[in-house]
């Protein structure tokens, strides 16, 4: 399971952020972050992070251990 998320919260002990540090090893999987949550109102923007999305889903080997990827 994957996470997507807008979040880019690094305050705290129990942000992703600090967790994902403290957690990830080369077996995890990537937490998907979004670029620009106000952009998703747009269609062409829609369109380019669905389309990051199955190129991750389809690679998903190629980037376990990598801790967050952004998209698009």
């Amino acid at each position: 399971m994957m996470i997507l998320t807008a979040n880019r919260n690094m305050k705290g002990e129990d942000s992703l952020e600090q967790v994902m540090r403290e957690k990830n090893t080369e077996n995890s999987f990537p937490v998907l972050t979004i670029g620009n949550l106000d952009r998703l109102s747009e269609a062409e923007y829609r369109e380019c992070c669905a389309e990051r999305l199955i190129e991750i889903a389809v690679d998903l080997d190629n980037y376990k251990g990598v801790g967050r990827l952004f998209i698009p």
